[in-house]
């Protein structure tokens, strides 16, 4: 058994000639005695094509060679491949899947075969998406965004190989285009005082518990809005985080909280003492609306009971934020004022972490290494102290 390599012209609805390059495995003959063969293509040079010929032989002798098949990428994307990762990944990632699958490579690549996708092909769609990738408006996309669908496009190649579909997965020898090195984000945070002027300013908002509890906790804007009753152990002072409450396509959707990790906060009695006020005017609020009321056990929701958009919580943070002499910051701002004041307060590194469910210390102090220089002064000093036997 042999694998020849043919070439084939093509010519697009423009004129244009495009090639080819195809490896011809003959395969023997069927119980009819009809010669079998089986193409290998899409191949935009010779030199590609005889890589996999190379490959595609020693599969045959050894045993290994798996007979392409005539699934289209489209087919295989909306039929198989979406619905197992819908199962396996956050609601969100889904969506981001399927939105840049959809909008940026099934109209360039949905039709073809699995086996005719080739590293060419691919390439030619990361410089197509660079220059004219944009649905909303004329330019292309960024190498950021353009190396991410490459990343999408691997994995679902990938899965196809492990399923018998295709023998090698062409994303592998892709080039997709290198992400620039971006800047690293100004992290906005307040100093205690400032943070302490918001919380007075929002005192007897109806969401005053919500501000104190994100800024307390340093909780993300979802799980705040996800918390439930249920979760809370205000006699024990604390608040378990199981879920977050997100917005997929504008639609909401209970989630588990990021990096799938659950944890446990401790609260400060003051933060306390807000969550039983808020549960009062809660029970108040339900026992207006009657049989109206929408329970759906949340901690923070509507005055009828239905969730809270957290871009709703968002809007209403900023507008309030806006009323005030303070410098301007977002809502998940208020996440990294609750760390940066804990840092630079000396608290372990390993409990700030926990508190703000990162996946381990060490991200935690990469991300506000704004603050460890000053520590780095403050440590220098106390030792030094210590040494001269000084207070």
């Amino acid at each position: 058994m042999q694998g020849h390599i043919r070439k084939r012209t093509h010519k697009t609805k423009a004129g244009k000639e495009t090639v080819n390059w195809y490896v011809v495995v003959d395969l023997g003959r069927d119980a009819n005695a009809k010669r079998r063969q089986k193409w290998h293509g899409g191949y935009r040079t010779r030199k590609e094509a005889e890589v996999a010929r190379t490959k595609i032989v020693g599969d045959l002798h050894a045993g290994t060679y798996t007979e392409p098949t005539k699934l289209t990428l489209r087919e295989w994307v909306e039929d198989k491949w979406l619905p197992t990762v819908r199962t396996q990944v956050k609601p969100s990632t889904f969506d981001s899947y399927q939105r840049n699958i959809h909008l940026h490579v099934l109209p360039a690549l949905g039709g073809r075969s699995l086996v005719d996708i080739g590293p060419g092909q691919l390439n030619t769609l990361y410089v197509d998406l660079l220059e004219h990738g944009r649905r909303n408006g004329p330019g292309g996309l960024s190498p950021k965004t353009v190396h991410y669908i490459h990343t999408m496009v691997h994995k679902a190649l990938a899965d196809a190989v492990d399923g018998g579909l295709i023998a090698a997965n062409a994303a592998g020898r892709a080039k997709p285009p290198r992400p620039r090195s971006a800047a690293p984000k100004e992290l906005l945070f307040w100093a205690p005082e400032q943070l302490r002027s918001f919380l007075d300013l929002v005192a007897r908002h109806r969401l005053e518990a919500a501000w104190n509890v994100s800024a307390m906790t340093g909780m993300r804007r979802g799980e705040v809005l996800g918390l439930r009753w249920a979760d809370l152990d205000l006699n024990s002072s604390r608040i378990h985080v199981r879920q977050a409450l997100v917005s997929v396509a504008y639609k909401l959707i209970v989630s588990t909280p990021k990096n799938h990790l659950a944890r446990v906060i401790d609260l400060d009695p003051a933060t306390v003492d807000q969550i039983r006020l808020h549960r009062q005017r809660q029970l108040a609020e339900r026992e207006e609306w009657g049989d109206d009321y929408r329970d759906g056990d949340l901690v923070f929701c509507k005055e009828n009971g239905e969730p809270i958009h957290p871009q709703t919580l968002s809007q209403a943070f900023e507008r309030l934020v806006d009323k005030s002499d303070l410098p301007r910051i977002h809502l998940h701002c208020l996440r990294h004022t609750h760390a940066t004041i804990a840092l630079r307060a000396g608290v372990p590194p390993k409990v700030i972490s926990e508190r703000l469910g990162h996946e381990s210390p060490a991200f935690t102090l990469k991300q506000y290494a704004h603050v460890i220089p000053g520590m780095q002064a403050e440590a220098a000093q106390t030792v030094a102290n210590l040494v001269a036997g000084e207070d």
